[in-house]
C-alpha cells in the first residue's frame, strides 16, 4: 500500500491561497481600486520557475502571463483579479508585504515557495526571501518552524537573504511536502530524500 503524502493530498484541490508560497518568496502582491482587485507577480531566477508558476496558478484558475523584468529576468504576473484581493489583503499592510500572523504554510504553499526561490546547498536546502521584506524574515521562520521545519536565516553572504533548512530529516519532510520534481526543472534544485 502506497503511503500518500501531504503533497499528494493537498494537489487534489489547489486553491488561490496555496498562492502565498509566492509571497514568501520575493513574490509581490500589488492591490488596486480601493481593495476591489489585486496582482500577484513574481521575478524568478529560470524560465523553468516561471513556466511552473505560470502552471501552477492555472491549477488555481488564476491566469497568468511570462515575461522579462527590466533586468532581463523572467517574470510571472497575474492579471488584476478579485478573487486575489483576500490573499493580497493578508500578506499586506498599507503597501507593505507583511506575514499574517496565522500564516502556517502547507505543502502546496511551500511547492509555490520552492518554485520561486527554493534551492539546494550542501547540508540543506534555502527558501529564499524577499530582499525588499526583510521584515518577513523572522515571521516566515516561524510559520517554518510550526510546520516542523526549522530552519535558520541567512543573509547574503551565505546565498540569502534565505531560510536554510538543515538534516537529513528535515530535508526528507521537506521533499515530502512540496512533492516531485517539477517538469522541467533541473533535479539538483528540488529538495529531494537521499
Amino acid at each position: 500500500m502506497d503511503q500518500l503524502s501531504f503533497y499528494s493530498a493537498e494537489a487534489r484541490h489547489p486553491r488561490v491561497a496555496d498562492l502565498a508560497g509566492l509571497l514568501c518568496g520575493p513574490g509581490q502582491a500589488v492591490g488596486f481600486g480601493r481593495g476591489t482587485a489585486a496582482r500577484l507577480s513574481a521575478v524568478v531566477d529560470d524560465d523553468w520557475r516561471a513556466r511552473s508558476l505560470v502552471r501552477a496558478c492555472g491549477e488555481r484558475g488564476v491566469a497568468a502571463e511570462l515575461g522579462r523584468s527590466e533586468e532581463g529576468h523572467p517574470l510571472v504576473r497575474t492579471a488584476f483579479r478579485s478573487d486575489l484581493t483576500g490573499l493580497a489583503g493578508q500578506w499586506l499592510r498599507g503597501a507593505v508585504k507583511s506575514v499574517p500572523a496565522d500564516f502556517a504554510p502547507d505543502g502546496a504553499a511551500l511547492r509555490l515557495w520552492a518554485l520561486t526561490a527554493g534551492r539546494p546547498v550542501p547540508g540543506g536546502y534555502l527558501l529564499g526571501l524577499d530582499p525588499h521584506a526583510p521584515e518577513t524574515y523572522e515571521p516566515l521562520a516561524a510559520a517554518l518552524a510550526k510546520a516542523g521545519l526549522p530552519a535558520r536565516c541567512m543573509g547574503p553572504r551565505a546565498g540569502g537573504p534565505a531560510l536554510r533548512v538543515t538534516g537529513r530529516r528535515r530535508i526528507e519532510r521537506l521533499a515530502e511536502l512540496v512533492g516531485p520534481t517539477p517538469d522541467g526543472a533541473i533535479e539538483r534544485t528540488w529538495p529531494l530524500v537521499s
